[in-house]
C-alpha cells in the first residue's frame, strides 16, 4: 500500500509544475494529476482498485465545471476520504470560499499561487505526516517523507505497547 497525493489543477502547466515540485517524495509516495473532477474520480477508482490509500489532495479552487473548494466538501462526506488531508493551491478563492473549505471541506491548510517549491514540499511532509498519525497507517514505508521530529516519537510509543 502507498499513500498517494492527488494533484487537482486544470492548468496543465502549473499541474506539471506542482508535480515537478514534488519529486523528491516520488519515490515513497504516489503523486496522480488530475486536470478536473472527472479524472480526479478516476484517479479515486484506480488508487481502490491498486489497494493505495489517498492520504493527501491539493486542489485549484477555479476548475471546469465545478470547483476545488465543492471537491473537498464532497470528499469529505465519502467515507473512505473523510480522513484525506486537504490543501487549497489557489489565487482565486475569495472570502466566502476560504471559509466555505475550511469549515464544510475541513481545509487543513491553504497555500497561495505562485507558491514556494520549498513550502510546498514541506507543507506536503507536514500533512502526510498529520495523515499517518491520525490514521494509525505503518509510518516506516513512508519514513523517509514524514516529518521526523513529529514521527519519531511515535515509533518509540509503538515500542512501549
Amino acid at each position: 500500500m502507498r499513500l498517494c497525493v492527488l494533484v487537482l489543477e486544470d492548468e496543465p502547466a502549473v499541474r506539471d509544475a506542482l508535480v515537478r515540485d514534488l519529486a523528491p517524495l516520488r519515490d515513497v509516495i504516489r503523486i496522480e494529476p488530475a486536470e478536473d473532477v472527472a479524472d480526479a474520480h478516476a484517479v479515486l477508482d484506480g488508487l481502490r482498485d491498486d489497494g493505495d490509500l489517498l492520504a493527501l489532495v491539493l486542489a485549484d479552487h477555479r476548475l471546469p465545471g465545478t470547483t476545488g473548494v465543492e471537491f473537498l466538501v464532497r470528499l469529505r462526506e465519502q467515507p473512505e476520504h473523510r480522513t484525506a488531508r486537504k490543501v487549497l493551491v489557489t489565487g482565486q478563492a475569495d472570502q466566502q470560499d476560504t471559509i466555505r473549505a475550511v469549515n464544510a471541506a475541513g481545509l487543513d491548510h491553504y497555500l497561495a499561487k505562485p507558491w514556494d517549491p520549498d513550502e510546498l514540499v514541506a507543507v506536503t511532509r507536514e500533512q502526510l505526516t498529520g495523515f499517518v498519525l491520525d490514521t494509525g497507517v505503518d509510518p516506516l514505508p513512508h519514513l523517509r517523507v514524514l516529518d521526523q521530529q513529529r514521527i519519531l516519537p511515535a515509533l518509540r510509543g509503538r515500542g512501549d505497547r
